[in-house]
């Protein structure tokens, strides 16, 4: 008697009949996921330690500002100064997140499956573009938000309240604008190199080798020179635009900016398209690899 050739057993797998998301939803929770990784959450105690150093430095430095303002009055640090104070910082804290953004999927090969999904490469760029610069905005506009409450216990009456929260809003603003800048960079350097240590001591040297050459432009015997120096650094180009935007004609003079505010803004602007356009170009060379 003859057995038969096969046998179907049906160990209970079934069709998916749930909702099917689609690229919005898989771009937020990359998004979501991104921006716990910039503080280190849900990683070891380890990948926490730095970038919860970095929220203690600038909370601190709110709270100082917070106390002397509520205190005797005196307006120690503008709010768009808070983000020049401590530019250093950011540098720092943008070399260590954007490594573990986008470093470790090159270096683990997750790529390939992320681009298998409904998700684009430029989605997966400007996801973790947004979550660093988010990052950034959270902790400095923090920072800026404790000074606002020191501000608000100093002064009398409900419109100088408001005048110093719109003071506030403008600062964060501003920080936003240094986000971008130095997130676009941080992401664009971190997305060529798979060693996380390695784009991190990158992302620091691109910010740190432009300043030797502002240094040698103000040694040029020349006004313009001394007025363009800062727009070859991304810190002090960011801190010309906001020259511009927040300081008096005199100040301005002072500052060394001249009349070239505009152009700092222009360049600012052609920094993060050029950034935001290769990150994206490195990402889709990826996809089709």
């Amino acid at each position: 008697m003859s057995s038969p050739a096969g046998v179907i057993h049906d160990i209970g797998y079934q069709r998916y009949e749930g909702e099917r998301l689609g690229r919005g939803d898989v771009f937020l929770a990359l998004y979501t996921q991104s921006l716990r990784t910039v503080f280190g959450l849900g990683r070891n105690f380890k990948a926490k330690i730095f970038p919860w150093l970095i929220v203690g430095v600038v909370t601190i430095v709110g709270i100082v500002m917070m106390a002397i303002r509520a205190q005797t009055g005196e307006v120690v640090m503008k709010y768009a100064e808070l983000p020049q104070f401590l530019s250093t910082l950011m540098v720092l804290f943008v070399a260590i997140a954007a490594p573990e953004l986008v470093s470790r999927d090159l270096h683990s090969g997750v790529l390939p499956l992320y681009f298998s999904r409904p998700l684009r490469p430029a989605d997966y760029a400007l996801a973790k573009l947004a979550a660093l610069v988010t990052g950034i905005v959270l902790v400095w506009g923090g920072g800026q938000i404790l000074i606002f409450l020191g501000a608000a216990f100093s002064v009398k009456g409900f419109g100088n309240v408001m005048n110093e929260l719109a003071d506030a809003g403008l600062g964060i603003i501003y920080t936003a604008l240094y986000a971008v800048v130095f997130a676009s960079i941080a992401i664009l350097v971190a997305s060529l190199l798979k060693r996380r240590a390695v784009a991190a001591a990158a992302i620091v040297g691109v910010f740190l080798v432009t300043v030797p050459i502002v240094g040698v432009l103000y040694t040029v015997p020349s006004e313009t020179s001394h007025q363009l120096a800062q727009i070859v650094n991304p810190a002090t180009m960011v801190g010309g635009v906001g020259d511009w935007l927040f300081e008096s004609a005199n100040e301005i003079e002072e500052g060394g900016i001249g009349p070239f505010g505009p152009l700092y803004a222009l360049v600012t602007l052609g920094v993060i398209a050029l950034c935001v356009t290769l990150m994206i170009g490195r990402y889709r060379k990826v996809s089709q690899s």
